[in-house]
């Protein structure tokens, strides 16, 4: 089984604010107050220009929203993730922006390394924003992040 997350992950009226500058963003709520912008094949593609690139650190994070993730920050704090696997194999990357700048990150774990005690880099983008775990195993798991395997189903 595959499991892939790319998203945007903010306070719910500051991205649902936000990403209405983007056509084809569409926000999912989260618990805890948070909403969540899957970066769909769509929105990839409208936020992607011709010969750009994007930020180094990630797979799927065009210089557009890389830019606008900054501003939405200055409302708030807004973090990036990626998380990929598939059969126990894959890598997590994140980040998180606050103030207009980048205050964590980019970090990255690729599968063969071990989990730090802080936390793999998504849980660590998530107590960034001030996810509380409650009962949770984890932050990721209490705001349902492993609700759905795809970005796209997040829509």
């Amino acid at each position: 089984m595959s499991y892939q997350l790319t998203a945007v992950i903010a306070e719910s009226g500051l991205l649902t604010s936000a990403a209405a500058t983007f056509p084809s963003a569409r926000t999912a709520p989260l618990p805890q107050g948070l909403a969540l912008l899957p970066m769909t094949e769509t929105l990839f593609s409208e936020l992607t220009k011709e010969n750009e690139a994007g930020h180094p650190a990630f797979w799927r994070l065009p210089a557009t929203l890389d830019l606008a993730l900054a501003e939405w920050s200055k409302a708030g704090p807004v973090a990036y993730v990626e998380s990929e696997y598939f059969g126990g194999l894959g890598e997590e990357n994140s980040a998180v922006w606050r103030a207009g700048r980048l205050a964590l990150g980019p970090l990255h774990q690729l599968e063969f390394e071990p989990v730090p005690a802080e936390g793999s880099p998504a849980v660590r983008a998530l107590r960034e924003l001030g996810v509380q775990p409650g009962d949770s195993f984890d932050e990721f798991t209490a705001l349902g992040l492993d609700r759905h395997r795809h970005s796209e189903d997040w829509v």
